[in-house]
């Protein structure tokens, strides 16, 4: 008890340890943005990490996160290296007598000439074949850094295609821009965010382990679950619409609108011009992410509905109709977004039964079938 009270870091680990990610929300919205190797991703270390990162984040901020080891990847492959390693250690025992013994043969020899010399200089330069001369120290300097820059390169690159998406969509949704400029607008911002969803499922998940129909349903089953692969869907459905809805934007503007508080917050968060202009607004989204998520699912549940009364028209399409509905029962059920459309449904709800059951009380069944596979 006394160690207890003279660590107090302690009892907060074990509290982050103890703690119900899985009924949490925010946890899976924030896993999902993380941007993690793919074989890494299944390490169990690597997700306690990012689990006390995100308790640290959320819950207690004064719980104090170790950084993560560079040489944790290799200490793993050593360890998995050790067992086929023992059964040689005999026959290293008995080549060292050998190796003794041509130690003590060498200095007798060292006066025969330079040829002898050579070689034994030969010798010793192989004998630790982990030596690192100045060229490979050169190399490696330079792939790190080429890494680096193409980690640096890739980043900017997707907070821009956010930015434009984020610059599109409001052009848009804007009722003074002309309808030619609008509906240009309303496809580009689908298309790049569709097009920055499959590179971030790409990064996440990978691709398919075999070409071939079990590993493909394998892969989607991993994917379906993902914030990314719903914008894509998202994207992707309402982009073939012959009928421009300028309601389908106010998702992509919370998407896009996130994405960039965070990503200038995280790397110029040390920047003059981001504290003098651009803190404030990047804090305010940050603290309203939660109104913003609300936002976007009252959005796409309105687009359910209009693409119901399009039916009507002559521009109607039932086929794309049925895939949304079946992304917005997808929505209803996955972590990422269950929390908010399920409370959304249920204010739905609670307004419109009690008209049904008093003013048409025939429309139960259908209601009730429609339920049935809903929950299905």
């Amino acid at each position: 008890m006394g160690e207890e009270e003279r660590d107090p870091q302690r009892l907060k680990r074990i509290a982050a340890a103890a703690y119900d990610y899985d009924n949490d929300p925010r946890w899976a919205e924030y896993y999902s943005n993380i941007l993690i190797p793919p074989h890494m991703a299944a390490r169990s270390d690597v997700v306690d990490h990012f689990k006390r990162k995100f308790y640290q984040r959320f819950i207690d901020p004064d719980l104090v996160v170790e950084t993560m080891s560079s040489t944790s990847s290799s200490q793993s492959s050593r360890a998995s290296d050790r067992p086929s390693s023992q059964p040689t250690q005999s026959s290293r025992a008995s080549e060292r007598p050998s190796q003794s013994t041509a130690r003590n043969v060498t200095p007798q020899s060292s006066g025969s000439g330079s040829g002898s010399t050579g070689t034994a200089a030969s010798v010793g330069g192989n004998a630790n074949p982990l030596r690192l001369d100045q060229r490979s120290i050169h190399f490696a300097v330079n792939a790190w850094s080429l890494g680096l820059y193409k980690r640096k390169f890739v980043l900017i690159c997707g907070n821009s295609v956010a930015t434009m998406v984020l610059v599109v969509a409001v052009l848009g949704m804007l009722p003074v821009a002309s309808k030619n400029l609008s509906n240009k607008a309303y496809r580009l911002s689908l298309l790049g965010t569709a097009c920055s969803s499959v590179y971030s499922v790409y990064s996440l998940y990978g691709k398919p382990r075999a070409w071939n129909l079990p590993a493909i349903q394998t892969w989607v089953q991993t994917v379906v679950g993902g914030k990314d692969f719903i914008h894509l869907i998202y994207c992707i459905t309402l982009v073939t619409l012959q009928l421009r809805f300028k309601f389908a934007l106010i998702p992509v503007f919370c998407w896009a609108l996130d994405h960039v508080a965070r990503f200038l917050r995280r790397n110029f968060a040390r920047s003059s011009l981001y504290r003098k202009y651009m803190e404030e607004p990047c804090l305010w989204v940050e603290a309203h992410g939660t109104t913003l998520n609300i936002l976007s699912s009252n959005a796409e549940i309105g687009m359910g509905f209009l693409l119901i009364i399009s039916l009507f028209s002559w521009q109607r399409n039932i086929i794309q109709t049925f895939i949304y509905w079946q992304l917005l029962k997808v929505m209803y059920h996955v972590p990422v977004t269950a929390g908010y459309h399920q409370s959304a449904w249920a204010r739905i709800g609670r307004t419109v039964n009690p008209y049904i059951y008093r003013h048409a009380p025939f429309l139960n069944s259908p209601i009730s079938a429609v339920q049935r596979w809903w929950f299905r």
